[in-house]
């Protein structure tokens, strides 16, 4: 399950328990940072914490002049703490976010819409983080702004 912080919940784990009523046997919370440094070496790239009962957070950081490889970089991931990665049994959930108008507006309604489009017109996740799009589940909701 990707999520933007390392801390917390995501958004996506929580739609696909309400929705699927399943726990997976092995969950990685996986948080993707990019560092304030050109290059993060591989030695540096993986940090992980097993939280008990089949959970795990991970975090994996990326120089802002490396392209963020989810893929690539989780090749790099020890038997050790969260097992092996084998991309053909694993599956990555991924929150997706539809912004509508409000009714009661807080921002100028043109300034809302104009979020709402460059939202649906940016670079998606799947495509960010380079993750092959036949093991992508996106859970999404709707939110109003």
């Amino acid at each position: 399950f990707m999520t933007s912080t390392a801390d917390g919940v995501p958004h996506a784990l929580l739609h696909n328990l309400k929705h699927n009523k399943v726990i997976h046997e092995r969950v990685i919370l996986l948080t993707v940072k990019i560092a304030d440094v050109p290059f993060v070496p591989e030695t540096k790239r993986v940090t992980q914490d097993d939280l008990g009962q089949g959970f795990h957070r991970m975090v994996l950081k990326f120089g802002f002049m490396q392209e963020p490889d989810v893929p690539s970089a989780l090749k790099l991931v020890g038997k050790d703490k969260c097992g092996e990665f084998r991309m053909m049994d694993t599956s990555f959930f991924l929150a997706r976010q539809t912004l509508l108008p409000s009714e009661k507006p807080a921002m100028a309604l043109w300034r809302e819409h104009l979020f709402a489009w460059m939202l649906r017109n940016a670079e998606s996740a799947m495509e960010f983080f380079r993750l092959p799009t036949n093991r992508v589940v996106e859970l999404g909701s709707q939110v109003e702004i």
